[in-house]
């Protein structure tokens, strides 16, 4: 365990629970951190606030309980800029792409250090992961990893996993080691405000926005064909390729289903589907992956474990190198959904440490 004591530490305060137990953990090691709100909002009315106004009454209850200094630290305009760019130009592109894995590098680790975190020893998040130490004698010292949390639902390791190594350097999860239902029990124990708060869902930006509308607004609407894949016959259509992921079954509007999107051809707007409860089509168990991002310099093994997507789940896989940063991922079983735009985050055969992750891609 890292020594904090003598450290200067910023805390991402969002007003959920998560980060309001990472700040009493910090605060019972002896510690005085200061407090920051990263305000993101959005151009648009207030109903895409995301609860801003009830997040910092939270954030500024719990500062104020421990008589930590908080701050507001404006990044909305990087947030539209990079995030939504990102977001915007996958899902044009027939893509499946994931905005909480690009606000962590972009905008947490980021925006922030470049506004306000460059003037701390380390910036602590309510995310549920972990970190090691390791002396590394080929390096001549010392590597940090980053590691899965024991709460295998709330780890959230893959969405860190495209920080970069100096974004990593400077992490600190102050509850990692911990279960969800233990962090509610702490916080219901010391009487936080956010105790019994639930946990955000989806992109939290979004407010009470469906993700659908947000595209309509960016990307409007075009229809096109929805065909069976097998047979080639048009049973339906659709309002745009970019309202649909890789994998989906709900939300299509066909009858007789159940249906699963399989493929998408972006160029012509057509979104082909399979029928069934279990579709062969819909499973894939060796894909290309492509721009390998270590987290610390150090390459995955030949055999490791991967994870493609928020879940619990990890699938025993090898990697083949094709080229540097790209590998061809040859799963030992066949995993639903596997779409293009999506992280492969690798891990060793133990998912414990985790190496880094690379985007899939259609070669």
């Amino acid at each position: 365990m890292e020594d904090l004591s003598s450290k200067r530490i910023a805390v991402l305060l969002s007003g959920g629970v998560d980060s309001s137990v990472a700040v009493y953990e910090l605060v019972m090691q002896g510690i005085h951190p200061d407090c920051f709100y990263i305000k993101i909002g959005s151009d648009e009315k207030d109903e895409w606030d995301c609860s801003m106004e009830e997040d910092m009454e939270m954030s500024t209850a719990v500062a104020a309980r421990y008589g930590c200094k908080l701050e507001v630290v404006d990044c909305h305009r990087e947030y539209w800029d990079k995030v939504t760019r990102y977001t915007m130009d996958k899902v044009r592109a027939g893509l499946t792409p994931n905005p909480d894995v690009m606000c962590n590098r972009l905008i947490k680790f980021g925006a922030f250090h470049e506004k306000r975190g460059h003037e701390y020893d380390l910036i602590a998040t309510g995310h549920y992961a972990q970190t090691e130490i390791e002396d590394n004698a080929r390096l001549n010292g010392q590597i940090k990893w980053l590691c899965t949390a024991p709460d295998p639902v709330k780890d959230q390791t893959d969405f860190l996993a495209q920080i970069e190594d100096w974004q990593l350097a400077k992490a600190i999860f102050p509850i990692g080691h911990y279960m969800k239902d233990e962090v509610r029990r702490i916080a219901e124990r010391e009487h936080l405000v956010s105790a019994r708060r639930k946990d955000s869902q989806g992109i939290c930006f979004l407010g009470k926005i469906d993700y659908n509308e947000y595209l309509r607004r960016y990307l409007g609407e075009q229809q096109g064909d929805i065909v069976e894949l097998e047979t080639s016959r048009k049973i339906g259509t659709h309002r745009g390729h970019w309202y649909h992921t890789i994998g989906q079954r709900k939300g299509l509007g066909l009858g007789g289903g159940p249906w699963f999107v399989v493929k998408k051809d972006v160029e012509q707007n057509i979104i082909y589907v399979s029928h069934g409860y279990d579709p062969e089509t819909a499973y894939r168990q060796h894909f290309p992956v492509r721009d390998f991002h270590s987290l610390n310099g150090i390459l995955p093994p030949k055999d490791v474990s991967i994870k493609i997507r928020h879940t619990p789940e990890w699938h025993g896989a090898t990697l083949e190198l094709m080229e540097p940063g790209r590998y061809m991922v040859h799963s030992d079983k066949p995993i639903h959904g596997v779409a293009p735009g999506q992280f492969c985050v690798v891990y060793d055969t133990d998912h414990h440490r985790c190496y880094g992750s690379a985007e899939i891609t259609c070669d």
